[in-house]
């Protein structure tokens, strides 16, 4: 069987995201999905302005804006003390720096967003229920096989994406890795907010840095949730994602912290857990007909908040390099080349500054001492500028 179209591997939100680059340039485009449920597991994700002036560009302001909130400010605490140590606003004063918001949203209501604006786009076509089990270099550029609720087939097409995760299959015919378990356990759980303490209610994100441990927290679902987020240093990977954690067990390891922390861990009634991997960078993104995007390319830990903005990022490039005018598909080795050329570098250093942070966010005393110090010193303006290179980001 022969498509003319593009083929995405996976249709979470790297996936959706270049599908509908492309075919806002005028590229038809056919998204394979093995899972036949088409829902986004986790909790919440930040959107800093790198990532939502993109989603602004392909015309989602308004769909995500309703299901968003945007925060005034973020605020870093000593978690034993509750100490303020640090503070970077955001909402108009990150408008104002970068030119686009900074939103923080349920990871499913995003998701939302992007499958219903694929469906309604008339050359995007979603395969679900489809399975890449084999990709190899074919006629038109790669030839991929598929298993669906009819059996298998073969598919030719001028171009496969890679857009499949961490465990990406596409990837292990390119640059074959195994990711890297970085000892962080990852508990995360939403509330309704009429279950928040009160002083956790405000319009604000909110960091606690404590000894191998942190716990962020921010509103969600229109301000209705809060979205909590506890990373603690472990020697283990949990047994999969999204495993159930036990909430007695996390409150042991967070019993020396202030009281209306404790007080916010002890509301939480259920807690999923998902192990932290990322990868060495890879040698190659791209070979014959066939590119990776997102985690399947770079895997980053969460500790800059930049796993799905680096993945919409990719989308937004890998767009306007292999259409250079509208309805022109050119998935040439040039353009892939270019691709990696472009993106290689900022993702490598998003994973080492996520790595870096990691490691600042959990140290014991005396370093900590000396990094709330440093935090204190740094003052809000310090704060913004230290991650301009970041947020300021633009595919233009």
């Amino acid at each position: 069987m022969t498509n003319a179209d593009p083929i995405v591997v996976g249709g979470g939100i790297g996936g959706l995201t270049v599908a509908l680059a492309l075919a806002r340039r005028g590229i038809g485009v056919t998204v394979m999905e093995q899972r036949t449920v088409l829902t986004e597991p986790g909790a919440g994700i930040q959107l800093s302005p790198n990532a939502s002036r993109i989603l602004i560009d392909l015309g989602l302001a308004s769909a995500v804006g309703r299901r968003a909130v945007e925060p005034e400010q973020l605020t870093v605490h000593a978690m034993g003390s509750a100490r303020l140590l640090a503070a970077m606003p955001l909402g108009r004063a990150m408008r104002g720096r970068h030119g686009a918001p900074y939103w923080v949203i349920l990871r499913s209501d995003l998701h939302t967003v992007l499958l219903d604006a694929a469906r309604s786009t008339p050359n995007i076509r979603l395969r679900i229920g489809r399975q890449v089990v084999a990709m190899v270099e074919g006629p038109l550029g790669a030839t991929v096989s598929v298993n669906g609720d009819r059996g298998q087939e073969t598919v030719n097409t001028p171009l496969v994406i890679g857009a499949d995760g961490l465990w990406s299959k596409v990837r292990s015919t390119i640059a074959p890795a195994t990711p890297e378990f970085r000892g962080y356990i990852a508990w995360r759980a939403t509330l309704p907010m009429a279950d928040v303490p009160g002083e956790f209610r405000g319009k604000q994100s909110r960091l606690w840095l404590g000894r191998d441990t942190h716990v962020v927290h921010y509103p969600v679902a229109g301000g209705r949730e809060l979205n909590v987020v506890a990373i603690v240093a472990s020697k283990t990977p949990a047994d999969g994602n999204a495993a159930a954690g036990d909430p007695a067990a996390l409150k042991r390891r967070l019993r020396g912290g202030d009281r209306a922390l404790r007080q916010l861990i002890d509301a939480v009634p259920q807690w999923l857990m998902w192990p932290l991997y990322d990868l060495p960078p890879l040698p190659r993104w791209s070979k014959g007909g066939a590119v990776l995007i997102g985690d399947a390319a770079h895997p980053v830990l969460p500790f800059l908040a930049q796993g799905g903005a680096l993945a919409i990022e990719d989308a937004a490039i890998l767009a306007q390099l292999i259409v250079p005018e509208p309805g022109r598909l050119a998935a040439t080795a040039s353009a892939l080349a270019a691709f990696e050329e472009m993106r290689k570098a900022r993702a490598a250093r998003v994973q080492a500054e996520a790595r870096r942070n990691g490691a600042i966010y959990h140290m014991r005393w005396p370093l900590a001492l000396a990094r709330n110090m440093a935090m204190k010193r740094l003052g809000a303006e310090g704060f913004l500028a230290r991650y301009d290179w970041l947020y300021g980001w633009s595919p233009d």
